[in-house]
């Protein structure tokens, strides 16, 4: 309908909240809660046409790939690690300048050997020679990690999906190398990790991103130019 409004989704929680709240504040554009005080609803104070929906980082990535929602901020490492039907779905419309963290490759400390991508092929044919498997990559990018493994020639691996602490799955066992987001490194030294001198993936931060999955009706797409030009004006 004509009517219907633009959908934003903004995060629900953290620092990504707190400076998506500030960007939008800065901007003359408040946000407020509409509805109970922890619901998932807003809008924004004298500002017609535009409804906001909280949704965790993830979730806004996946949504705006599947064309539910209209725009979104979330992590650039998110819509990245969508795969290509969100990569291709997903427009980032500008990056915001906060959030910044790398997505890497660490292996443990004491491969001395070990310092580029090229030499995890040498490690992964003589573990497998010694133990009869293959070094397992614990991480939550499965996607960026296939693809930069692959372009890297890396192929004697396995991935195991971490739904926790990734850098902790070194000393727990569970794996050999991790894929993860880094802001300072200060974590992967404190389980003594490095990261790879060519292991850096993708330098990530908060970013603006619109669907191309969903229609864009002429009132909706001139909601969307009026965020915008009240974000140019604050500097995002």
């Amino acid at each position: 309908m004509s009517g219907d409004p633009l959908i934003l989704a903004l995060p629900s929680k953290g620092r990504l909240m707190e400076r998506a709240g500030e960007l939008f504040e800065a901007s003359g554009l408040p946000v407020r809660k509409t509805g109970h005080e922890r619901g998932y609803r807003g809008e924004i104070d004298g500002y017609g046409g535009v409804e906001i929906a909280f949704l965790s980082a993830t979730e806004i990535a996946y949504q705006l790939g599947l064309g539910r929602i209209h725009l979104g901020i979330t992590g650039e490492d998110l819509i990245r690690e969508s795969g290509r039907d969100g990569v291709s779905r997903t427009e980032i419309v500008r990056p915001l300048g906060f959030g910044k963290a790398d997505v890497v490759v660490a292996v443990p400390e004491c491969w001395l050997d070990v310092s580029r991508m090229g030499d995890l092929e040498d490690v992964a044919a003589t573990f497998f020679r010694e133990h009869g498997r293959r070094l397992r990559v614990a991480t939550k990018y499965m996607n960026l990690t296939r693809r930069f493994f692959s372009d890297k020639g890396v192929t004697g691996y396995r991935l195991v999906e971490s739904l926790g602490a990734t850098e902790g799955t070194v000393a727990a066992g569970t794996a050999e190398i991790i894929v993860d987001i880094t802001s300072t490194g200060t974590t992967l030294k404190a389980n003594h990790l490095k990261v790879l001198s060519d292991g850096l993936i993708l330098e990530s931060q908060a970013v603006l991103a619109k669907s191309t999955a969903v229609d864009w009706p002429s009132h909706i797409s001139e909601a969307l130019t009026g965020i915008l030009s009240r974000l140019d004006t604050n500097g995002a």
